[in-house]
């Protein structure tokens, strides 16, 4: 579980916070997703709860422990990026394993077995990262995380890369993790059509503050002001009265 409490960043020579009372809790297991427009604090945010920016006051607790002034390398939180950020020179098999060189009791060859049958990987092993599709490279970038079995999983615009089926069936995958590794997982995403159908909970910042927080029907059938309304609608360029149709695929993803 994953708690924040009254979290604010402002960089020194700036005349606003980036991020003001930011305050939430995730379980275990459970994918949040974070929107917002450009600027919002989306990226300081996720910077914050990796460790690699410290917040100006407010707590972060991991599962209880409070992880506010713990560096980096000791809270257990691992990140997929964007771009992937695999290492062209090495095989897919030996970009999975690499972190295991500085972990090697993280996960066994069994273990490591288990992720690649998961993940559909093992006729892709020896090949280098440029012989392999954007959804394959995804797919190693997760297993290069999961071996470490991070405690939590940040992962930034995964599937901003990716379209179509190959989206699709990573969606598919995220959930399968956080359900069978009980991992609590938080998305930064610009898309909310993503984050509906992907989300057990939504935070939407705006103006540097929380202006939601909820599932993805309260999000829907809720908004809580005007902007969320507006950014919901906006963004997925229909209307009000038609967003509602997109909620047969929420309500599935809630229910399962």
């Amino acid at each position: 579980m994953l708690e924040l409490l009254r979290v604010s960043k402002q960089f020194r020579h700036s005349k606003a916070p980036v991020l003001r009372d930011v305050s939430f809790t995730i379980g275990d297991g459970e994918i949040l997703s974070v929107l917002g427009p450009s600027g919002c604090g989306k990226t300081t945010l996720l910077n914050l709860i990796l460790g690699v920016l410290e917040p100006s006051s407010g707590s972060i607790l991991l599962n209880g422990d409070d992880i506010t002034a713990v560096s980096m390398r000791k809270r257990g939180i691992s990140v997929v990026f964007q771009d992937f950020a695999l290492f062209p020179n090495l095989s897919a098999y030996q970009n999975i394993v690499y972190g295991l060189h500085n972990h090697p009791d993280a996960s066994g060859k069994t273990e490591v077995d288990e992720l690649i049958e998961l993940l559909d990987l093992k006729p892709h092993l020896q090949k280098r990262i440029s012989e392999l599709s954007g959804g394959q490279k995804q797919r190693v970038a997760i297993a290069r995380t999961l071996v470490l079995k991070p405690r939590l999983l940040l992962m930034d615009e995964p599937l901003s890369a990716l379209d179509g089926m190959i989206k699709e069936s990573i969606k598919a995958l995220i959930r399968k993790i956080a359900q069978k590794y009980r991992l609590t997982t938080i998305i930064v995403t610009h898309d909310p059509e993503e984050a509906l159908s992907l989300s057990d909970h939504i935070m939407i910042l705006h103006d540097s503050k929380v202006a939601q927080f909820g599932t993805p029907r309260e999000i829907l059938e809720s908004p809580a002001d005007e902007f969320v309304e507006r950014f919901i609608c906006r963004q997925l360029y229909i209307k009000r009265d038609n967003i509602m149709k997109l909620f047969e695929g929420v309500s599935a993803r809630e229910v399962a």
